[in-house]
């Protein structure tokens, strides 16, 4: 059977290693998370990373990183060598790192995303708890063969293509109806070798991966991570998206996370299973509904409660193309609702797990989220349930199907405006000042895409 590798692109593999101390590099990658979520870097050669490089870091602009304003963008990258790992490239041996960002005058700079973990690591702690946040995500995508997209005062389009049997060109291949993709083998699965490459190297640094699958469209492929403490989950998960679009970009495939990349079809989400540990132990399995500790059931409470304000949904779902995705019939929750076993609520509580694995899953976020600031956002909303004592079933949670009742809000500008109304759960950990500037970046998404006509407007209106 002909190799992926082969499916055009370069063919040379991805070598990735992980980085131990003393090894030697020729030049050292000091990745730093942007607003956004996305991976940015600077690059020095061996020469320049000294015992005092890696204690001073080194100066950027943070303006560009979305953080700050022209006028006073100088802030500081410290490597966190902690996070290594070694990428053979063209004959060179790359050491990246994670990086954590300064104010210039040393002060750590509270905005940032890994310091937003932090903190509400630090939240936990202080109100005790629990010692950590502990997740697997899910995480779930397109790849295609051909893409082209564009878009200006006059004209607007895109075009997507798989050897699956979507799009122009790829309608004469063998092909499985478009809905009946999921864990499809082999030859119909075209894509194993490539996920099986992204999860060789998602191991090899660290990463640990419990499985990978085709997912349920055609063309859209899944990697489940397994579980980590926050900060690991919400790095992992920016670092397996580099290595996924690294490995496709060799094959000559592209890949998107977009929530809905495809009219019809079924969206990305990006599912955080989770529970909250203290002392080496769960403190979410119990007596109680599910199997859940009293603890749990408040912690679910606070999440659905967040949610239906749309407080939450902002760092959940932030981008416009999240509310493509979040629509009724293709297993999107949109309501206020948990159940044991039930891909229609926004809590899950999966049905096949033992008694001592019992955990929640919260299935309405997506990948267009910054990583850090969704699982504190997250870890905050129900952590706040927990400190009220609040009951989801007393609330009316307890539905194994979409609530028309208890709708979540279902577009961007009304989830920021339920994130400015509702805030005061997130105040010990996200500033006021990145709330709002979170606030006034997703209203210009906003502006940018509500204001402008569709293609499918010009088929009904012109």
């Amino acid at each position: 059977m002909e190799s992926m590798e082969n499916a055009g692109g370069n063919s040379e593999k991805m070598m990735l290693e992980k980085y131990r101390e003393g090894e030697d590099f020729d030049f050292l990658n000091l990745m730093a998370i942007d607003l956004a979520g996305n991976l940015r870097s600077v690059t020095m050669p061996r020469r320049y990373v000294t015992d005092d490089f890696y204690k001073r870091g080194i100066g950027f602009d943070a303006s560009n990183y979305g953080y700050a304003k022209v006028t006073d963008s100088d802030m500081i990258i410290v490597p966190d060598r902690e996070t290594g790992f070694v990428e053979t490239r063209d004959g060179y041996r790359i050491l990246h790192t994670m990086g954590d960002v300064f104010l210039s005058d040393g002060s750590l700079f509270d905005q940032y995303p890994r310091n937003v973990v932090r903190h509400t690591r630090d939240f936990l702690r202080r109100h005790d708890i629990a010692d950590d946040l502990y997740a697997l995500v899910e995480l779930e995508y397109y790849v295609f063969e051909s893409v082209e997209y564009g878009s200006d005062g006059t004209s607007a389009f895109y075009s997507v293509g798989s050897t699956e049997g979507l799009g122009d060109g790829y309608d004469t291949e063998p092909r499985f109806e478009a809905h009946a993709g999921y864990h499809r083998f082999p030859p119909e699965d075209r894509y194993m070798d490539f996920r099986n490459q992204t999860v060789e190297l998602m191991e090899r640094v660290g990463i640990p991966v419990k499985y990978h699958h085709h997912e349920v469209a055609a063309s859209q492929l899944e990697i489940e991570l397994d579980f980590m403490d926050i900060l690991k989950a919400a790095d992992g998960v920016c670092l397996a998206k580099w290595i996924i679009r690294s490995v496709a970009d060799r094959m000559g495939l592209k890949v998107t996370f977009m929530p809905k990349p495809i009219y019809r079809m079924p969206g990305n989400g990006m599912h955080v299973h989770q529970y909250l540990e203290k002392n080496g132990k769960s403190i979410f399995i119990g007596d109680e509904l599910y199997g859940l500790s009293s603890a749990a059931l408040s912690y679910t409470a606070g999440l659905l409660e967040h949610s239906l304000t749309g407080s939450l949904l902002a760092f959940t779902n932030p981008g416009t193309n999240s509310y493509r995705r979040l629509i009724p019939g293709f297993e999107a929750p949109i309501s206020a609702t948990f159940a044991k076993a039930s891909r229609n609520a926004a809590i899950r509580i999966p049905g096949y797990l033992q008694k001592d694995e019992v955990r929640l899953e919260y299935r309405t976020g997506d990948a267009s989220a910054n990583t850090h600031y969704m699982l504190s956002a997250m870890t905050l909303a129900g952590c706040d349930g927990m400190l009220r004592n609040a009951d989801p079933v007393a609330k009316g949670f307890n539905s194994p199907d979409i609530d028309r009742s208890k709708i979540f809000p279902l577009d961007l500008n009304s989830v920021l405006d339920g994130l400015d109304r509702d805030r005061e759960y997130l105040k010990e950990v996200f500033p006021d000042t990145l709330i709002d500037l979170w606030i006034k970046k997703k209203r210009a998404e906003a502006d940018y895409v509500y204001n402008a006509p569709t293609p499918q407007e010009y088929e009904l209106y012109f």
